[in-house]
């Protein structure tokens, strides 16, 4: 039996393990990702590592989410970014370069490579046939010193395309009716790979557009074909040399098959508030909206842009909206001013931002109270835009435009013949905000310059031989990164302070959350299936765990999630009876008897709450290698030699 094409790029990366799914491989990177957000905290964790020099044969840390710089701090993240990537050999992308995903595509991509990256959103370079997957700091961290990277081997399901998209339905539509059939959690566990004689129609922008909303469905990554397609893309960019045809073999295996026929879709909405909360556009069809957002790492390239611009021209934005639009890159801004789409889109009244994350994640244009907001953007997690109250929808960046015409969702099929949009023939391709790598020599007298923000890396303490501690919170299914620890203006300038943003932990769930923790000495937490969904962001394990939260006990947890609990020494557990949920209370008082001894064992977990004088059994998530981060108090622990 053939191999898919994820199989055989994890194939000619598998160093340890064997690809029967489930069981835990490591794979050799080729790549690594870093932004902001993440960056900082990667980076001190790398520096903690004790070792000279990035060891991928290609690290990229960019610098597109926190771009306020209301204060010093953002300003001296961004710094110590610059000089640490000097200091270490890695590519600096500059301060309006772009954002990270976008340019990676760009610039960076190669089909057949590996990526790793501090961020969820990484798999938007599957477009390009890379082999491209999001995890925490720590594990990019240990990837750039040449570590492996660690996972359980996912099934593959493959989502066979027939057909070519109608006009006024996009790539858009292709993943939100993914999600409608497969929800938030459906592709945990899995690499989605694009096949059939539909792909060759989907530019490598629609395709990066997909992969990137695969996040949503918890995939593991997504990935496209690399073919004439994508050779066209990468000759535009100048970066012919990188391309290599890639296809799964004719009689590939996939553990489940999706078949799309691309004729059949018509535009989608997801509805507040969770991506998979997906309708046909003719469902909320004259839903008042006050606020309109195109781009993000998302619908922000140039075809996209060039798109939304045409449906604008000689058009004025409804006097009741508040339109945003934003550049994925340098680039593309600088394209979409010479070919005169930026002048459209101003001319209409819509206001173009800078290349950056910015509303995505509640960094500015929070929405109004009471009103509904449009966004061509990849989530909608309650509260993420910075409006705790806010309901937000999800559609393509041609619903976009139609919204921000009329006032009301509308649905573009009825204003006429679309416009076309063809890639281009060539890019405007300047590379003089990516900062090369330093050489050795010059490297090893650069100075990494921090401010007084940044803080040492918290380290865990090695396991107990048992735990005690009361329960601090119960929250329920789908809880998401954002929901354990926030984004957004007043959050993100904290990353590389612990202690600080760990004030903000469960802040939009249960406001006495952090007091209480503190008043209760850490305890733990109990959650319901797929917790931790969403972002990358590791400060939802590392706050908790400065908090003294020790363990978590959930129905189910998503990937990235779960191996930054673990990373940073948080025993996961997953029940027995999931009925037992229902018997746990806020302040249940839970007692772990010999834990240490029963996982070295590998026996489930026995639970006394002696609240109740209830009995429980709980089973680990985690292999022996992950075990042994457990024990010692969090993978840095493991790596300095500290006893477990």
């Amino acid at each position: 039996m053939g191999f898919t094409l994820a199989e055989k790029i994890i194939a000619a990366h598998l160093v340890e393990g064997e690809m029967v799914t489930g069981a835990e491989i490591g794979i050799r990177i080729d790549h690594t990702l870093t932004q902001d957000a993440t960056g900082t905290m990667a980076w001190l964790e790398f520096e903690a590592m004790g070792i000279n020099r990035v060891r991928t044969e290609r690290a990229v840390s960019y610098v597109d989410h926190n771009m306020l710089q209301a204060d010093y701090r953002n300003a001296d993240d961004h710094r110590y970014l610059q000089t640490a990537a000097a200091r270490y050999g890695a590519y600096f992308s500059r301060p309006g370069n772009g954002i990270c995903h976008q340019v990676q595509s760009e610039r960076f991509s190669i089909p057949g490579k590996t990526l790793l990256g501090a961020d969820s959103h990484t798999p938007n370079s599957g477009g390009l046939g890379t082999l491209a997957i999001g995890s925490g700091g720590l594990d990019v961290a240990v990837a750039m010193g040449g570590g492996l990277f660690y996972t359980p081997m996912p099934s593959m399901l493959g989502v066979h395309l027939t057909g070519a998209l109608s006009p006024w339905v996009t790539a858009k539509d292709i993943i939100l009716e993914l999600l409608r059939r497969l929800t938030v959690k459906g592709g945990v566990g899995k690499i989605v790979e694009y096949f059939g004689p539909g792909v060759a129609s989907l530019s490598v922008d629609q395709r990066t557009t997909i992969c990137n909303m695969g996040a949503e469905l918890g995939a593991t990554t997504s990935i496209f074909p690399s073919d004439e397609q994508t050779r066209r893309y990468l000759a535009a960019q100048g970066r012919e040399e990188d391309w290599v045809p890639l296809r799964s073999d004719s009689d590939a295996l996939y553990a489940q098959v999706i078949y799309l026929d691309l004729d059949e879709l018509t535009p989608l909405v997801a509805k507040p508030s969770m991506p998979d909360e997906v309708v046909p556009i003719t469902e909320v069809v004259g839903q008042p909206v006050a606020q309109v957002c195109v781009g993000s790492c998302v619908n922000s390239s140039f075809e996209d842009l060039v798109t939304v611009a045409a449906v604008l021209k000689g058009k004025r934005v409804h006097p009741s909206v508040s339109m945003t639009v934003t550049p994925g890159s340098k680039q593309v801004f600088t394209m979409i001013a010479e070919n005169g789409a930026l002048a459209d889109l101003i001319g209409a009244g819509a206001r173009v931002l800078e290349a950056a994350c910015g509303p995505c994640l509640g960094i500015g244009q929070a929405p109004a109270t009471g009103i509904a907001s449009m966004r061509s953007m990849n989530r909608n997690f309650k509260g993420r835009s910075g409006t705790s109250d806010d309901n937000v929808y999800l559609a393509s960046p041609e619903a976009c435009a139609a919204a921000a015409l009329t006032g009301v969702i509308t649905d573009p099929r009825t204003l006429g013949d679309p416009p076309v949009v063809a890639p281009p023939r060539v890019y405007a391709a300047n590379d003089n905000m990516i900062v090369q790598p330093f050489d050795p020599a010059d490297a090893a007298t650069t100075v990494v310059l921090r401010g007084p923000n940044i803080k040492p890396v918290p380290l865990g303490t090695p396991m107990s031989q048992s735990i005690e501690g009361r329960v601090l919170i119960k929250v329920g299914d789908n809880i998401t990164t954002d929901h354990i620890l926030p984004a957004g203006a007043a959050v993100l300038p904290l990353r590389s302070n612990i202690p600080a943003i760990s004030e903000f932990t469960f802040q939009r769930v249960d406001t006495d959350f952090v007091a209480r923790a503190k008043d209760w000495g850490g305890g733990i937490i109990v959650g319901g299936s797929n917790y931790g969904q969403g972002s990358s962001r590791e400060h939802a394990a590392l706050a908790p765990m400065h908090l003294g939260v020790r363990v978590v006990i959930a129905k189910s947890f998503a990937r990235i999630h779960l191996a930054n609990l673990i990373n940073n020494g948080i025993l996961p557990l997953v029940f027995g009876t999931p009925s037992d949920y229902d018997t746990l209370d806020l302040g249940d008082e839970l007692v772990l008897s010999g834990v240490r001894a029963t996982l070295q064992e590998d026996r489930p977990v026995d639970v006394v709450n002696r609240t109740k004088g209830l009995h429980y059994t709980f089973y680990p998530r985690f292999s022996r290698r992950e075990l042994a981060y457990l024990l010692a108090g969090g993978l840095l622990n493991h790596t300095r030699g500290v006893e477990a």
